[in-house]
């Protein structure tokens, strides 16, 4: 953490704390050049066929082994300015095209490399900088010369786009059905606007279970909820299923002021249950006279409730607090 002082003359004093280091000119060209290098260097034998695993420990011990670029500049932790930019340039790849981080990272760190060699020729950094960019919109034509349109239904090519995409990641034998997967999924959510197709990832939703082999994971074509039944009467598989989505608890509501009720006679007692019974079914009723026979409840779900739906033959989900 760095302070700045203004002295009477009005001159500004910067005073750092104390094993602070400054550099300039040459030396700080070669410092922004070394730390990019070292970060671009600490990832490269992960790239290709041959690529090898890195092994990370975090500081509570945890360790992750992995040939993914994001993820292992993901668990570094940086605190050069130039090396957070390559950390950051890793991280934009996998958010913009979710593969390609550990070439962006390889390609990054050889562009100060080569930078290094013109400066040693004198070389003025801003026309080092100028080539660069030109080489970047040159780069940008010839991919869009080479590039090629691949059409919604050309499976195949989709197939081997999605394929490539997973060779870094660990799903060994399985890519072709993780490809087959990710395509229906895109597929699914794909709409088209103007006059290009969007898919937006966000319609795609993960959900990670234990216990079975890669080759078990499938595409649910529809919401997935992580939840469990709410009694143990009800069905657990419902065909042509007509659901209600309620936002409402299925409880006897309390009232917005505190209030106390006196009773003397134990007939009261059952008068008083009886009618909070009363409710709870009329509630049930209700659902089902709509035709529903599964109930979706954002909120709670009174135990009662519960046992009227079982009997009625209701499946019903509590999903407050859980995500789809």
């Amino acid at each position: 953490m760095a302070y700045l002082a203004q002295t009477q003359a009005g001159q500004p004093v910067l005073i750092l704390k104390e094993g602070t280091a400054r550099s300039r000119r040459k030396e700080a060209q070669r410092n922004n050049i070394t730390a990019a290098r070292v970060i671009s260097e600490a990832i490269r034998s992960t790239l290709g066929p041959r690529g090898m695993d890195k092994m990370l420990i975090d500081s509570l011990g945890d360790i992750t082994i992995t040939n993914d670029g994001a993820a292992i500049l993901d668990e570094m932790n940086v605190e050069h300015p130039a090396a957070k930019m390559m950390k950051e340039l890793a991280k934009t790849q996998d958010d913009m095209v979710g593969d390609g981080t550990t070439t962006a990272v390889v390609l990054s760190g050889e562009l100060p490399r080569k930078a290094e060699e013109m400066l040693d020729q004198n070389i003025h950094p801003t026309v080092i900088v100028s080539g660069y960019r030109k080489a970047s919109q040159k780069a940008m034509e010839v991919l869009d010369q080479i590039g090629t349109t691949v059409d919604l239904e050309d499976r195949d090519t989709l197939k081997k786009v999605a394929i490539t995409s997973m060779e870094s990641k660990g799903v060994g034998t399985a890519r072709e059905h993780f490809a087959e997967i990710a395509i229906d999924a895109i597929k699914h959510t794909a709409e088209k606007r103007a006059d290009e197709w969007i898919a937006d990832i966000d319609n795609v939703q993960i959900i990670k279970k234990e216990g079975r082999s890669l080759l078990d994971s499938e595409l649910v074509t529809g919401i997935v909820l992580d939840k469990e039944v709410v009694h143990g009467g009800m069905p657990r598989r419902v065909e042509k299923a007509k659901i209600a989505l309620i936002n409402a608890p299925l409880e006897v509501e309390k009232t917005e002021f505190s209030a106390e009720i006196r009773i003397r006679d134990p007939t009261q007692m059952k008068a008083f249950l009886d009618q909070e019974t009363s409710i709870l079914r009329g509630i049930v009723e209700k659902i089902k006279k709509v035709g529903a026979n599964v109930a979706v409840c954002q909120k709670g779900i009174d135990d009662m409730a519960q046992h009227f739906l079982a009997k009625d033959g209701i499946l019903a989900v509590d999903v407050q607090g859980s995500q789809t």
